[in-house]
């Protein structure tokens, strides 16, 4: 404990800067600290989607910033690749210190508000240490299932009642977003356990649990648009809806959603869920992450009409049309369609002489959906396992100057304003092709994430 306090002097004292210096302090608040390793130049702030500020480091990799006429409630911020959520009231001078090594772990704060920062941090690392247990209690029979979890659930309020009772100043605000910080994981498990314990148990329908299993639904309020950015609220949500739909008869045991679930998902979203945002988010999330994870041109258009419909959101449903057409726009068995791309010297290529008597995989990616670091792992992960594949990465638009450090620069490569390629880019989100060594597109449109990805590459690799 004397080491964390001795860490955090400098940004302590920081901090009674801040506040000698601050006028207003029912209105502004401060919020910096110190990145140890930094991944890039700067910490992003946002309040949901949008961007509250961006604060540069400096030298020292310290960085401070004032909000002013900032509202209470949850933010998050990124740096690299990686966030965390704080919760933030007027007045506030939030100072943090982690190491990008161990971001999570290292992360602890100082400061005006910092208590109910660390516990929200708490409450997320042992959300991450309850996997093991529940690995455990999932394959328990339901009546042992609930035992286990309300005992769980009751240390939960234990923890939240002595905390309030000694923080008696805080909001109203923060004690339901440390309520939920604490309970939601849980729940979020329960919602999970019929689905999991039916793969374990090796059964192709639900078991069946009493009337009182889900008796913490009626707490709960799933149409509160300012928490879907809140990983506790929105995960317990999302799994909410996939237990809900595979009690209308869904086959647990399937390896992929079949198209059927996918509908079924659709229109229970439209059902459950009342309020227009968060029913948009959670249309486009759907529809998305289904046609990702099948990793191939086909096309479920009952469920893209399906959302069409729902949907109100005319940002998502250009996003979705752009997409479709996307996808149909290379055809499996044929060419690849020619067009250009440029090299980190700026020199510019045919695609067909880059590729040419090669299996490859093509992968177009912008810095709007995908961070460097995730393909960084990935691309590391899959020329290790596929060496008689090309891998080649494209960049769709952001700076044509900055290629991703930690990847062979001979294979990464940036399409110009006028390449041919944007045709089939239209909606910017990441997509691979798989073409085979005769330029045969063998999978138009696939994940790298995607198992559904594993049989195209073991084929393509032997080959």
């Amino acid at each position: 404990m004397m080491k964390k306090v001795i860490t955090l002097l400098p940004i302590l004292f920081l901090v009674i800067l801040v506040g000698c210096n601050s006028t207003d302090k029912n209105v502004d608040m401060y919020f910096g600290g110190k990145i140890i390793n930094p991944k890039n130049n700067h910490v992003i702030l946002y309040s949901m989607e949008k961007v509250i500020d961006t604060f540069f480091l400096d030298t020292t990799n310290k960085f401070i910033g004032k909000i002013n006429k900032a509202n209470e409630g949850l933010y998050y911020f990124s740096h690299g690749n990686e966030n965390q959520h704080i919760y933030l009231e007027p007045g506030d001078s939030l100072m943090l210190r982690l190491n990008t090594w161990d971001f999570d772990e290292s992360l602890v704060f100082a400061g005006k508000g910092a208590e109910r920062n660390n516990i929200l941090v708490d409450c997320f690392l042992e959300t991450e240490k309850e996997r093991n247990l529940f690995y455990e209690y999932n394959q328990l029979e339901p009546a042992n299932f609930k035992l286990k979890v309300d005992s769980l659930i009751k240390t939960k309020l234990v923890t939240y009642n002595e905390y309030i009772k000694t923080h008696s100043f805080e909001t109203f605000g923060f004690n339901e977003i440390l309520k939920i910080a604490l309970t939601y994981p849980i729940y979020s498990r329960i919602e999970k356990y019929p689905i999991i314990h039916a793969k374990i148990t090796e059964e192709n329908k639900l078991p069946k649990v009493d009337a009182s299993f889900y008796d913490y639904r009626k707490k709960i309020k799933k149409d509160n648009d300012s928490l879907m950015y809140y990983p506790p609220y929105s995960r317990y949500i999302r799994n909410y809806l996939y237990n809900e739909t595979f009690t209308l008869g869904h086959n647990p045991l399937e390896s992929e959603y079949s198209s059927e679930f996918t509908l079924d998902l659709l229109n229970t979203i439209n059902e459950k869920v009342s309020t227009e945002s968060s029913k948009n988010a959670f249309l486009r999330q759907t529809v998305i992450g289904h046609f990702y994870n099948k990793s191939s041109c086909s096309i479920n258009l009952e469920a893209f009409n399906t959302f069409f419909k729902l949907s109100t959101n005319e940002k998502d449903k250009k996003l979705i049309t752009n997409l479709i057409d996307d996808s149909q726009s290379i055809v499996i068995n044929e060419e690849l369609p020619q067009f250009s791309i440029t090299d980190y010297a700026n020199s510019e290529h045919s695609i067909s002489d880059v590729i040419k008597d090669q299996n490859t995989f093509l992968f177009f990616w912008s810095p709007e959906f995908v961070s460097e670091s995730y393909i960084v792992s990935r691309f590391q992960y899959l020329s290790t396992t596929y060496p008689n594949i090309k891998f080649i990465e494209i960049k769709i638009d952001g700076d044509k100057n900055k290629r991703i450090q930690k990847l062979d620069i001979k294979n990464q490569f940036y399409l110009a304003n006028n390449s041919a390629a944007h045709d089939f880019l239209t909606c910017k989100m990441p997509r691979s092709i798989l073409v085979n060594k005769k330029g045969k597109v063998v999978n138009g449109y696939a994940s790298i994430s995607s198992t559904n990805l594993t049989p195209f590459l073991n084929d393509l690799n032997k080959n």
